[in-house]
């Protein structure tokens, strides 16, 4: 088992900054796989971004350029710095690890961009 525990999230204006973080712990070895979810009232979750084991970051169309997801792995975690945030950026972010076949969710955090 892997459990994930997620820190950061809150309340912004349009075009400021927040930075999620995500702690592993449990069965951590063999994870390849770290990232972020997020849902929005009434959407499907959608994949925000991720990294691979050794490096490899992949981010949705929405996002590139303002939100930057990064790991460390002698911690054990991993962040999302999101700057320039939007509006339609609310949403419940949720922190996954994926490890072999199975996959790990935290227990998300509300982000919220609003004036």
């Amino acid at each position: 088992q892997v459990q994930l525990v997620e820190s950061g999230g809150g309340l912004v204006q349009p075009g400021g900054s927040l930075r999620l973080s995500c702690a592993a712990s449990g069965s951590i070895l063999s994870i390849n796989v770290m990232g972020w979810y997020r849902q929005a009232p009434g959407k499907e979750r959608e994949l925000v971004a991720r990294i691979r084991n050794g490096g490899l970051t992949n981010y949705a169309e929405s996002v590139k350029g303002r939100f930057t997801v990064s790991g460390d792995n002698a911690k054990n975690t991993v962040s999302l710095q999101m700057d320039s945030l939007k509006p339609e950026d609310t949403a419940v972010y949720y922190c996954y690890a994926d490890k072999r076949s199975q996959t790990y969710w935290g227990q998300g955090t509300q982000v919220t961009v609003s004036s």
